[in-house]
């Protein structure tokens, strides 16, 4: 039987866990962080979940089998590679935004190549841990 006081506060730390690791994906645009460090924290964040509630009720929360966010956040992470060797600079060039977003800054191609990470990153930890989790 799973304590009430851990699901009372895994059903808290769910989004605020999520919130932060997004957080770090953007904080890691300027300063250490990024899309490494974020996809573990929202690993981490859904496996704290998967903990308490079991892995069934965390696979209906997540909606999508997290297999298919790796080829997605791959694709994400190629395109934002090559993207500058199309208006002919070298690969991984960055290239930037004129105008910066609100609560983001200035965007550029380095920001999509790190949520391409993170999606790679949380596809393949929670496919992991979730395939870990279904043998035992």
């Amino acid at each position: 039987m799973k304590s009430l006081i851990f699901k009372t506060a895994s059903n808290y730390l769910l989004p605020l866990l999520l919130m932060f690791s997004i957080f770090i994906l953007l904080r890691g645009h300027y300063l250490p962080g990024g899309g490494f460090v974020g996809g573990l924290m929202a690993a981490l964040a859904f496996m704290l979940y998967s903990f308490a509630f079991g892995l069934k009720e965390t696979r209906n929360i997540i909606k999508l089998n997290p297999r298919y966010l790796m080829p997605i956040g791959l694709a994400i992470a190629i395109l934002a590679a090559i993207s500058p060797f199309v208006i002919g600079l070298p690969v991984m060039t960055g290239l930037w935004f004129d105008e910066p977003l609100i609560m983001v800054g200035i965007v550029g191609s380095a920001l999509f190549f790190d949520i391409g990470v993170y999606l790679i990153v949380i596809g393949s930890t929670l496919t992991i841990m979730f395939s870990i989790s279904e043998t035992i």
